[in-house]
């Protein structure tokens, strides 16, 4: 058998085509394992990541139109939810008091405790505080009765045409009963009515909350 031993220190670089046929094989099968590899780090790797961002892309743009598209079904549906919120909103608007009937709210508000049979000791209207579209308007109060006058009235108030909410309700009994026992409890109570702010104060109040703003910013 022919003796095929090769001295790798007798290779000439610049003489590659007389190198033995078996060296030469093994040359080109390790430059084009290098190739390979490097062409994957190179070129086949950022292909593979553009691959992975563009399926997560589409995915996105799929969730989107089912999302998109739905809404388009459903349209009609929400145009007449709207309707029925812009209804509503202008029923509870309305249920809001304008400026000058505040003063009438207030006689409503008293004559109901009379009418449930409630003695007031106190009945003190508060400082009106504006919020963004409406006012509120408390109402402190201090009233002696028994539970069933208690419940007459909260329930009258309950019954009024226009917004009134009762809030901080504390109840607690009399050191002098009296002798029919209809006055043998205190009831303190806020009740808060509201009104809608016209276009004018509006204005006139996001004015203010737009000077205080940029005051904090200085």
């Amino acid at each position: 058998m022919k003796d095929i031993s090769i001295d790798l220190n007798d290779l000439d670089i610049n003489a590659i085509g007389s190198w033995p046929l078996p060296v030469r094989a093994a040359v080109i099968v390790v430059v084009c394992i290098l190739v390979l590899v490097l062409g994957y780090f190179l070129d086949i790797k950022g292909q593979q990541q553009s691959l992975g961002r563009a399926e997560a892309q589409e995915l996105q743009l799929k969730q989107d139109f089912e999302t998109k598209w739905k809404k388009a079904v459903n349209l009609d549906a929400y145009k007449r939810q709207m309707k029925e919120m812009q209804k509503s909103f202008g029923t509870m608007l309305r249920q809001l008091p304008s400026k000058t009937e505040i003063d009438d709210l207030l006689v409503d508000i008293s004559q109901t405790g009379l009418a449930s049979g409630i003695n007031f000791k106190l009945f003190k209207p508060g400082k009106e505080v504006q919020k963004d579209f409406y006012a509120e308007f408390p109402i402190e109060m201090e009233m002696t009765g028994d539970y069933h006058r208690f419940g007459r009235f909260v329930s009258g108030i309950a019954a009024l045409p226009r917004i009134v909410t009762l809030h901080d309700i504390s109840i607690k009994r009399n050191n002098n009963h009296s002798k029919d026992g209809k006055n043998n409890l205190t009831m303190r109570i806020i009740a808060k009515t509201y009104r809608y702010l016209d276009e004018n104060e509006i204005a006139h109040l996001r004015a203010i909350k737009n000077k205080n703003r940029k005051g904090r910013r200085r």
